[in-house]
């Protein structure tokens, strides 16, 4: 759906703070309203079996819809945007888009949990069948086509294990097998990485992260390339699938911010990243930015900057230390998500989801995700953390 007259014409920060807005219709006032509706009332019959209207029924959009729609399919460098309720939805549309039953479906071994889930649950339970491949694969890929692969599922860096994949190597295959190419690009976002440019036909997002920003969204964004775009629509409209209204105005609020949030969660990422690759606790850091990381090169080739989601492993230790690392941090909540204004983190043992590959640690893995805190206090708050691991019998 969305705002169709916006066509990219300055720095990515500018269209981040100017597309989408159209205070001309909103008497002047900056954001735009937020529209709570279902019903949509036409003048006569005539022009109701026409469906004619600019919103023909709620869920269908509306103007604060459009408004984030047309931000993301420009900052995308898309043909259109749908939203979801969720990252997850959003997933499952761009899916159901481009599958039938009897088609082959390649899917990153590093993907986001609740992807497999959706991929080993309901994907397969329609007919498609469901294959996980390495993600550092790159143009390997092509061993694993087959004359009935439709999709190849993308997600770099993995969210947990940060992998970073060769996205354009995958995708020049695919193309060569006209294959479709959906990629969850949440951990970069637009700012950092645009798929699109390189070929993928559909980008993924999970807006309840750092597109919100704030914590308070659940919200997914889909965006289709030309190809891609007309399925795209059409299967959101058939499921339908909508973000509530109060959801998606948050989603674009947070928006206007995310180019200062990233920058600067980008420096405090990689100083708190640097320096827990220093501490004797750590046995590996698992982030793409820093010049240790085994796919570093693909990331600085690919990417414009680096989120402040990012993995650590530790030495070996018992869960009693693992537990009095964690749980004595100050600034640092335990909880699922990420991208949001606060630093979080997550114990993680990938081994039981693991298909293609094999998780190799003999310690435990930790992800972080750093907030806007001040990086000196976050750091003193993992110094006090370390010894409470050391003390309860971690190993250095």
């Amino acid at each position: 759906m969305g705002i169709k007259d916006h066509k990219r014409s300055h720095r990515i920060d500018t269209d981040i703070v100017t597309v989408g807005r159209t205070p001309e219709e909103q008497f002047g006032y900056v954001n735009p309203p937020v529209y709570r509706g279902s019903t949509v009332l036409y003048p006569d019959v005539a022009h109701f079996q026409r469906r004619d209207a600019r919103y023909p029924y709620g869920r269908y959009g509306s103007p604060t819809t459009d408004s984030l729609e047309a931000a993301m399919t420009l900052l995308e460098g898309g043909a259109g945007t749908v939203l979801a309720s969720s990252g997850l939805a959003a997933i499952a549309i761009a899916l159901q888009s481009q599958l039938k039953a009897g088609d082959h479906l390649l899917v990153t071994d590093s993907c986001y949990a609740p992807t497999r889930s959706f991929c080993d649950g309901i994907m397969t339970r329609f007919g498609v069948s469901v294959e996980y491949y390495d993600p550092r694969v790159g143009a390997g890929i092509a061993d694993l086509i087959r004359p009935e692969t439709a999709v190849i599922f993308l997600e770099s860096p993995g969210s947990h294990t940060f992998e970073v994949q060769d996205v354009p190597a995958i995708v020049a295959t695919a193309r060569e097998h006209d294959i479709a190419t959906i990629i969850d690009n949440t951990w970069a976002t637009p700012l950092f990485f645009r798929p699109l440019e390189v070929g993928v036909d559909i980008a993924i997002h999970a807006a309840t992260k750092y597109i919100g920003g704030h914590s308070d969204v659940m919200l997914g964004t889909v965006t289709g390339n030309e190809k891609a775009w007309p399925a795209l629509k059409a299967t959101w409209q058939m499921v339908g699938e909508c973000a509530g209204p109060d959801v998606v105005w948050l989603g674009q609020r947070g928006l206007r911010t995310l180019s200062v949030r990233l920058r600067q969660q980008m420096a405090a990422g990689i100083e708190v990243a640097r320096w827990l690759e220093t501490q004797p606790e750590v046995a590996r850091v698992l982030h793409p930015a820093l010049e240790s990381h085994p796919d570093h090169a693909l990331w600085k080739r690919d990417f414009k900057g680096a989120t402040s989601l990012f993995s650590v492993v530790m030495n070996p230790g018992p869960k009693e230390a693992l537990a009095a690392f964690l749980d004595g941090l100050e600034l640092f909540g335990i909880g699922a998500s990420w991208g949001g204004y606060e630093s979080l983190c997550l114990p993680f043992d990938p081994r039981a989801v693991r298909t293609a590959t094999t998780w190799h640690a003999d310690g435990p893995a930790v992800r972080f995700h750093i907030g806007l805190e001040d990086t000196a206090d976050i750091i003193e708050d993992l110094k006090a953390g370390l010894e409470r691991w050391r003390k309860a019998g971690g190993g250095a």
